[in-house]
């Protein structure tokens, strides 16, 4: 494995510690993703930002993973105990299953424009009715929950009574648990205590998705999907499992309970959980028009920002930030980031065009020194910030060469070599960072710009300078650079 003993911060035991897989060499991850009814949330993209590069380092480290991540279609419900997707379904005026097709595709454009990697299952709660059905029979026969009136809940005193785990995760109380379970609230009453959640319910007849079960025509809770799929996909007991701060109670803490009381088992040895995006220092709120969506950051279209960022940028500045740690989201600090990244960009192409012919020195002993603190700062809890802070240590490094303000010379070829490898691949495979044609750049923009460059060229042989200009002017308003050389015309951003 590259680098060295990894250590991770356990929701469940609140203690930094060491990650030892259950069979050695594999990683199972489960992460809890978008209920997919409306337009994704820019905070949920950090939430699942952080969860790539987690992805993305335990790959590099040479781990085989096995990243399992949902998609919520059905029972998660509103305050006011309307079905998400239904409401959705009722705005839109669609079929539930095109709501969840259209914001699905929406959901995994946003992903691709932030470069994430896609995971290895992503399931959807629909897919999994039976397996639902089967541990709420499982849940009953162990004697964990009840019907009433067509609806099976979790019987959370109990349980809590008998197995001494509910709130070890959350650190919640019985008493604090009361009606936060976003159950129906006219079914409040059916319950044996305000506290017990609905793990199975009876739908109304307007219900628009239903299946039929043992105790009613209804749907399941929300929080039986991801104890049904993630245990289907990675065994009873699993690694890790992921996701934001605002699920730890009562979803995640609700999954631990219906994963012991189906079958005595607790799914995950650790949770790691992200925290959450402000904005100008305040929790981001559509009712106070505190919020931002990811195509208003990246166009410029909303009074937060002056301009707009390319997607690198927001993704480079969410990773100047812990997972674990709330981010506040400010113009000056997109701008802040913005430059950054611009620093990184170029100090890449610098990076490419040096050379050395010197047998080494004290130069050698820094730049490995900074290489290996780069792992060891992912090797603690993922810690991005500092791992970017070594990074920029190599950035000012190579800009000094370049100016001869230090000697290249007192570097070897073979640390060199290593530098040429090591940085571009850390940038890339680790922080996620496509610096190749700059901030966002992958096949098809490189193949837009390849045309664009096209045009430009044979406008320029027929003396089109008009035209020639338009489009080196048109890039240059969107920070892309058009340098003509003797072997032809290359673009960067600036």
């Amino acid at each position: 494995m590259k680098g060295k003993t990894l250590f991770v911060q356990n929701s469940l035991t609140r203690k930094k510690e060491e990650f030892v897989p259950i069979n050695a060499g594999f990683v199972g991850m489960y992460v809890c993703g978008p209920t997919v009814y409306s337009d994704v949330h820019l905070g949920n993209c950090r939430t699942f930002v952080g969860f790539d590069t987690i992805y993305r380092y335990l790959l590099y480290k040479g781990y085989k993973v096995r990243y399992v991540r949902n998609i919520t279609d059905v029972g998660h419900l509103l305050d006011d105990g309307e079905d998400r997707i239904s409401k959705g379904a009722r705005l839109d005026k669609l079929e539930p299953m095109e709501v969840v097709q259209k914001y699905s595709n929406g959901f995994h454009a946003i992903m691709d424009i932030f470069n994430t990697k896609k995971p290895s299952i992503e399931p959807r709660a629909t897919g999994h009715i039976p397996e639902q059905i089967e541990m709420v029979q499982q849940i009953l026969d162990n004697g964990y929950a009840y019907v009433k009136n067509g609806s099976v809940y979790f019987d959370t005193i109990k349980f809590a009574e008998e197995k001494k785990v509910y709130g070890k995760l959350s650190g919640r109380i019985i008493d604090d648990l009361l009606t936060e379970t976003r159950d129906n609230l006219k079914n409040q009453s059916e319950k044996n205590h305000p506290s017990d959640f609905a793990i199975w319910m009876k739908a109304a007849d307007d219900h628009l998705m239903k299946w039929n079960s043992p105790w009613s025509v209804g749907f399941p809770g929300w929080h039986l999907e991801c104890s049904v799929m993630s245990t289907k996909y990675l065994g009873q007991k699993f690694d890790i499992h992921g996701g934001g701060n605002d699920l730890k109670f009562p979803h995640h803490e609700n999954e631990i309970a219906q994963n012991v009381g189906a079958c005595d088992c607790t799914p995950s040895n650790y949770w790691l959980h992200t925290n959450m995006l402000l904005m100008n220092g305040k929790k981001m709120s559509k009712s106070d028009g505190n919020t931002i969506s990811p195509e208003e950051l990246f166009t410029g279209n909303s009074p937060h920002v002056s301009k707009g960022y390319s997607p690198m940028v927001v993704r480079f500045f969410m990773l100047q930030s812990h997972y674990s740690s709330t981010m506040d989201l400010t113009d000056e600090a997109l701008q802040a980031a913005e430059k950054g990244f611009k620093r990184i960009l170029e100090a890449q192409k610098i990076l490419e065009g040096l050379s050395t012919s010197g047998n080494g020195n004290s130069e050698d002993a820094d730049i490995i020194m900074n290489l290996d603190a780069m792992l060891a700062d992912m090797d603690d809890d993922f810690n991005t910030p500092k791992a970017i802070s070594r990074l920029f240590d190599l950035v000012t490094k190579i800009n000094s060469y370049k100016q001869g303000s230090l000697d290249i010379n007192m570097v070897s070829k073979e640390t060199m070599d290593l530098l040429k490898t090591q940085m571009p691949e850390f940038i890339d495979q680790v922080l996620g960072l496509t610096t190749e044609g700059g901030a966002g750049s992958n096949d098809v923009s490189d193949g837009l710009m390849q045309l664009i460059l096209e045009l430009r060229q044979s406008a320029r042989e027929k003396k089109d300078w008009d035209t020639s200009d338009k489009i080196r002017d048109s890039l240059n308003a969107l920070e892309i650079v058009v340098k003509d050389g003797s072997d032809g015309s290359s673009w960067s951003f600036k």
